[in-house]
């Protein structure tokens, strides 16, 4: 019988190499900006934040809102329910705050099956300024958030997001989610935008408004059932790139359960499916975990069992410099949370081809994309 450990680690040690290459690209990514901003200097921005509900950060989250050291900009908080809870905290925060232009909107209009997109199209519509940006409940803002965001705008720029990064994490499921939101899925998009691959993600988005407008304002969003996912494709049906933020914007997380997390990864993977197959199809080895499993299994050997755990070790430890290179959340139980994420991913892959159907916030959707006669065949509602 031909001795399979040889070939069994080279294939190890490719795989290694592309988890190695992909965490090289986003350590060097993190933190820099490439090349002079093409963002007009003081321009006034419109900052709409869609809400629903209260949550464990939510005054905090807010609050920063007020406190962005930028001279010019508008706030625009919008609500779809007058019954929400979240209504008398954001009333009470605009009344504390004169020095800063703030309004709430209430009602939202039926674009799409997306709430969020529905909440936020009022906002839009409302916007002062050429400028916008859409920017989720628990994004936490540093002062100099819009700054950081025009920074990353060039000459071929259609969009500036940031990917989410998780921090303040109250239990262990909540590391885990960590695990997965920066060393892995922050590192692969950051790797992807390197080779001109940029995708959108829905927590913070820099918008020209009269380039939005004329692909069809923001209703064109309305086009798939993610609002990132028809951001990307159609700044690069315009010809243009969707670009990162040199420093991506914390999300703190608070106590979360497995199956709070479970449920998040699940819904995130099957928009992911249905909105990018190709790209989906991959991920079930975007991991450490099964591919070294699979590698070791090969090998059918104690030397490819040791040199398979000495490959995962050596890509779990480049994860751990990367975190450190990019200040993120890191603790002594890092190793266990990406242990338990790894072995999540299998999981949650398959899950994601078992249906279409997912709830977000109370809301049930069904994920698969419309034709484009369908999506424009939502009547907006006064």
């Amino acid at each position: 019988m031909i001795d399979a450990t040889v070939p069994a680690l080279a294939l190890g040690a490719v795989l290694s190499l592309v988890q190695i290459g992909s965490i090289a690209i986003a350590a060097r990514r993190f933190g820099r900006v490439h090349g002079p901003s093409q963002f007009p200097a003081g321009a006034p921005v419109s900052l709409i934040r869609p809400l629903r509900g209260l949550e464990a950060f939510s005054e905090e989250m807010l609050i920063r809102s007020f406190r962005l050291d930028y001279p010019a900009y508008e706030l625009i908080f919008c609500v779809a329910d007058r019954a929400d809870p979240i209504v008398p905290l954001v009333e009470r925060l605009i009344a504390a705050h004169p020095q800063v232009l703030a309004r709430l909107i209430l009602g939202d209009e039926r674009v799409s099956d997306n709430p969020k997109l529905n909440n936020c199209l009022r906002g839009w519509r409302a916007a002062a300024h050429d400028w916008v940006v859409l920017a989720d409940s628990n994004v936490a803002m540093p002062p100099d958030y819009l700054q950081r965001l025009q920074a990353a705008w060039r000459d071929d720029t259609g969009l500036v997001c940031s990917t989410p990064v998780g921090a303040r994490p109250g239990s262990f499921m909540a590391e885990v989610e960590c695990a997965f939101l920066n060393t892995l899925q922050a590192r692969w998009q950051y790797a992807a935008e390197a080779f001109g691959l940029g995708f959108a993600q829905g927590k913070s988005m820099l918008w020209h408004k009269p380039f939005l407008e004329a692909q069809g304002g923001l209703q064109a969003l309305a086009a798939e059932i993610a609002e990132d996912a028809a951001a990307t494709k159609l700044v690069r049906a315009a010809g243009k790139r969707v670009h990162l933020v040199a420093s991506p914007f914390e999300q703190p997380l608070g106590a979360r359960g497995f199956r709070e997390v479970w449920a998040r990864q699940l819904r995130w993977a099957r928009l992911r499916r249905v909105t990018f197959p190709l790209f989906f199809i991959p991920e079930i080895g975007s991991g450490v975990l099964l591919p070294a499993l699979l590698v070791a299994v090969w090998a059918g050997s104690l030397a490819g069992l040791v040199g398979a755990a000495g490959l995962a070790a050596l890509c779990y430890a480049a994860e751990v410099a990367l975190a450190i290179r990019a200040g993120w959340h890191r603790t002594p139980r890092m190793l266990a949370a990406f242990l338990v994420r790894d072995a999540l991913i299998p999981a949650i892959w398959l899950g994601a081809w078992v249906q279409s159907a997912i709830v977000w916030r109370g809301n049930a959707m069904d994920v698969r994309p419309r034709r484009a006669a369908e999506a424009r065949s939502y009547a907006p509602t006064a």
